[in-house]
């Protein structure tokens, strides 16, 4: 029987969330397996009563004594959400960037899972070999610290698994996309390319968190009273701008909501977020005049339990809201979301409270590529089979034929 090369996504493929990918080579009756990547999506209202959702894996279970590792992109829920469900099941070893690695050990803390030695610290750019591939981790941009691309070099050819990623030439923290190895890759030979789909759709770049930067500032020079920003907890970039702003325009700044802090400690510990202001707890920001405070918050896709809704509802014991402050939603709007959250926007409207977000101004960048970025990818690495990932059968079918655009002899 001739040596084969497989890839098998559990999840990801045909749906934007839970990202479970494998990898095989070998004989049919003898191959080696690697997992990239293990994560959940988050129910909406068609599912009362579901929290979370993960990809089903039986397949992989069934063969766990021939699963090398667990491979993580970065730390996104999307990404590493599920492992603390999935990996007893299989209790393989991890491989992750350090920033992924201190979150992934508080899943496990939380879940009082005992993982012994199975977490594998990489370097940024580092290489992993686990016969017969050979990861290389290419450091990406993306809307978390640490995103990387995976080099897979098998027998029978490289592939290029990209995980989330977008072309941002001023990220503000962490290192820039690290487009001379790509191009490197690209030279020495990709047999195929497994990519975001995201936003396909967008034509143009997907913008710089720089850009953010200073538009964000702007905004919060003219705003006289509380300023109350909500963003994904997990963009550490954006974090750090909203700290940079409040410095800047003679704030102090609160974190609330438990992933904030969450991530917040974990960026330190990996010698992120050494040089802002220190944050100051909600409880002492209740002391600070309205003009002098601004706070960063969970719940920016309306959660019944985060933190922005607290705020809106008058029911948190630490954070008051009033007639002539702003909540910034420095976010999009995740699809499914957009009943909730605009029924939140009008509640603080008719309170009297501005509400800027990305329809009214500019206060998010997306961490995906758009167009003009997946052509950059596409010459750099010069695949010639090309796989669509990280998206509905839409975005997948026009990646197809983006693909097919961009010249590439094999669009799957």
């Amino acid at each position: 029987m001739q040596e084969e090369l497989l890839f098998c996504p559990l999840g990801g493929s045909g749906e934007i969330g839970m990202n479970m990918n494998l990898f095989a080579y070998g004989k049919p009756d003898n191959q080696k397996w690697i997992m990239v990547d293990i994560g959940v999506t988050f129910a909406d209202d068609s599912l009362p009563g579901i929290d979370l959702i993960y990809p089903d894996p039986g397949f992989i279970i069934d063969k766990k004594d021939d699963l090398l590792a667990i491979i993580l992109t970065h730390a996104h829920e999307d990404h590493i959400g599920a492992i603390a469900h999935i990996w007893p099941q299989i209790k393989c070893k991890i491989f992750s960037t350090p920033f992924t690695a201190v979150l992934i050990k508080e899943k496990f803390k939380e879940k009082r899972i005992d993982i012994g030695n199975n977490l594998k610290i990489v370097d940024l750019n580092g290489k992993v070999n686990l016969h017969p591939f050979n990861i290389e981790f290419i450091t990406l941009t993306h809307s978390i610290l640490e995103p990387n691309g995976l080099r897979i070099e098998t027998p029978a050819g490289v592939i290029l698994h990209t995980g989330d990623w977008k072309v941002d030439p001023n990220p503000l923290i962490g290192g820039k996309i690290n487009s001379d190895r790509l191009k490197e890759i690209g030279d020495e030979g990709v047999l195929a390319m497994i990519c975001d789909s995201t936003n396909v759709f967008s034509i143009g770049k997907s913008g710089s968190e720089l850009d953010v930067r200073k538009s964000i500032l702007n905004i919060m020079q003219r705003l006289k009273k509380r300023i109350i920003v909500t963003s994904f907890a997990s963009n550490v970039a954006r974090m750090e701008t909203i700290f940079y702003c409040a410095e800047k325009t003679g704030r102090q700044i609160s974190l609330v909501g438990r992933s904030m802090h969450r991530i917040f400690k974990a960026a330190r510990q990996c010698g992120y977020l050494k040089d802002v202001i220190e944050p100051i707890d909600p409880r002492e920001a209740k002391k600070i005049s309205r003009e002098k405070i601004v706070y960063l918050c969970t719940g920016s896709q309306g959660e019944p339990m985060g933190a922005m809704m607290r705020i809106s509802s008058y029911v948190h014991p630490d954070v008051l809201i009033e007639k002539g402050d702003t909540v910034i939603f420095s976010s999009k709007i995740i699809p499914g979301n957009e009943r909730k959250l605009y029924k939140l926007h009008n509640q603080l409207v008719k309170d009297g409270i501005e509400v800027i977000s990305e329809e009214n101004e500019f206060v998010h960048v997306s961490g995906h590529p758009n167009r003009d970025d997946l052509k950059d990818m596409y010459n750099w690495v010069k695949p010639k089979c090309v796989i669509p990932v990280h998206g509905e059968h839409r975005h997948m079918i026009e990646h197809i034929n983006f693909a097919k655009e961009m010249q590439v002899a094999y669009p799957v």
